[in-house]
């Protein structure tokens, strides 16, 4: 933080001799290799969170054909809505529901100001993309180059979270199709980006879609997992709760949520910290679980 801080005021100084476009472009960069950078505390990240956001949002609308910074947007807004509002309203739920809902509702706002940020950026790098992604016919649908996957996999994953938390409204819901589309081209593209994250999300997927098949969704699951070597505790976490959870395979389940403690462990950032503290928790209710 205090090396982009150093950076922005930087380029803030040499403003008066250096084109605006310039000077948005080359902290736009900056902060989207932040976004990138590791950070394993949580309350350091969360804290952090919300300043950056908003500055590279405002950035974003001054270089919307940053492709980094459009893809650090989309993952910040989601990370942001999964893991510090989204899951605060599951622990909140059994005591105190109307405030879990009021996080939940903030949380699919967020998700949704991903998903659009995404959207846009994708109809910036590749004209007349939301139109060719609604089409019906798999041949008119984009293409894709392999610099696009993480843009289009955040995209997915945000557009997933507004319709879990949107299902008593029909317009989102009947956009679940299209998620899985724009999931399915980065998959085209990129079957291993983020370490398996984006299988995960296939994974999440396949079992969300009318029809969808178990089978495939836990070949989705265990794909994250070995591309990972273990090391992704979110993939094992989501397998937990999508496979072994609904089947009501409690000790699965728990050894599931053992193998994410110990990949966190393994492999210390902030999305392994994350996905920790969701398997202790969810090991701390397990007996309500099942």
């Amino acid at each position: 933080m205090v090396r982009t801080c150093a950076s922005l005021i930087l380029l803030l100084l040499l403003s008066a001799c250096s084109p605006r476009h310039l000077i948005v472009q080359g902290m736009a960069d900056e902060l989207a290799s932040q976004g990138n950078a590791p950070e394993d505390d949580l309350v350091l990240a969360r804290e952090a969170s919300a300043f950056y956001l908003k500055l590279s949002e405002s950035l974003l609308r001054e270089a919307p054909d940053n492709l980094k910074l459009a893809e650090a947007v989309a993952a910040g807004f989601t990370q942001y809505a999964f893991a510090f509002v989204g899951f605060e309203a599951e622990r909140l739920e059994s005591k105190d529901a109307k405030a879990a809902l009021k996080l939940r509702q903030r949380a699919a706002r967020l998700y949704l100001r991903a998903q659009r940020h995404g959207m846009a950026a994708l109809e910036q790098q590749i004209p007349g993309f939301s139109k060719a992604l609604e089409s019906r016919f798999p041949a008119d649908w984009p293409r894709l180059g392999p610099e696009h996957a993480g843009l289009a996999y955040w995209t997915a994953a945000s557009w997933g979270g507004t319709i879990s938390l949107s299902k008593d409204d029909p317009n989102s819901v009947a956009d679940l199709p299209l998620a899985i589309r724009l999931a399915h081209l980065a998959w085209q593209k990129s079957p291993d980006y983020g370490d398996g994250s984006l299988a995960s999300l296939m994974g999440s997927f396949e079992l969300a879609k009318p029809g969808g098949s178990h089978q495939q969704a836990v070949a989705y699951f265990d794909r994250a997992i070995a591309i990972s070597a273990g090391k992704n505790a979110g993939a094992l976490v989501a397998k937990a709760e999508s496979i072994a959870l609904p089947a009501g395979d409690k000790s699965a389940f728990v050894a599931l949520l053992h193998q994410a403690l110990a990949a966190s462990k393994a492999k210390r950032d902030l999305p392994n910290d994350v996905a920790q503290e969701r398997a202790q928790w969810l090991l701390e209710t397990v007996d309500d679980l099942f």
